[in-house]
């Protein structure tokens, strides 16, 4: 039987399943029970927005946004939501689905830390960024019924979960900084790692090779 979170069915098909233990595999428990706790909250805030995504897909979309912060699948010469995208590329493709499909999961992790762009796509990329945003910034945190937070946070804890977050992407963005650059991640470095300065958009144009 499917289980059933604050109202949301969490998918319990063989490729969500799968999905599943390879998250829990190369994940830390927190990065786990955040990306669960990122699908819940995304489906509550579709729910409450009139956005209806298919459920496997936008499951798959949370589970591995955060994949690139993991030792098994973190890469230094890209973004880190681009290394999770990859990954559910490759898996999903491996699986059959359709590229339609395969291209809503990738765009939903590869753009959940940029703001607005995917509210204006497809619920299964909006709702990546939408259940990131209440997780983690608590954005949409008051539009939410209480009973359903208390829910989520029972099935998926967060304790001390603010500060675990910033030391995991910390960890997870230190020895690629310049892929930083143009991105909020570029705050964690700037907060956590002494003596780093995020790339400056305004100096990049000043010195480039044009002569004016």
């Amino acid at each position: 039987m499917a289980e059933t979170i604050a109202g949301i069915g969490v998918p319990d098909s063989a490729l969500a399943a799968e999905a599943t233990e390879l998250v829990r595999a190369a994940a830390s428990p927190l990065l786990f029970h955040h990306s669960r706790r990122v699908f819940l909250f995304g489906s509550l805030q579709g729910r409450r927005l009139g956005l209806s995504a298919d459920p496997e897909l936008l499951y798959v979309g949370a589970m591995f946004h955060d994949l690139g912060l993991t030792e098994t699948y973190r890469r230094t010469d890209q973004r880190f939501e681009i290394d999770g995208a990859d990954e559910a590329r490759r898996f999903l493709t491996a699986h059959g689905l359709p590229e339609s499909a395969v291209r809503l999961v990738w765009e939903g992790i590869a753009l959940h830390t940029t703001p607005e762009i995917p509210y204006r796509l497809e619920p299964e990329v909006a709702l990546v960024t939408a259940g990131v945003e209440t997780d983690v910034l608590g954005i949409g945190y008051r539009d939410l019924n209480p009973d359903d937070i208390a829910a989520v946070t029972a099935a998926h804890p967060r304790p001390d979960f603010k500060r675990q977050i910033l030391a995991a992407f910390t960890e997870g963005f230190k020895d690629r900084p310049d892929t930083t650059f143009g991105t909020v991640n570029a705050d964690v470095l700037e907060h956590f790692v002494p003596g780093f300065r995020h790339i400056d958009f305004v100096e990049v144009i000043q010195g480039s090779d044009w002569p004016a």
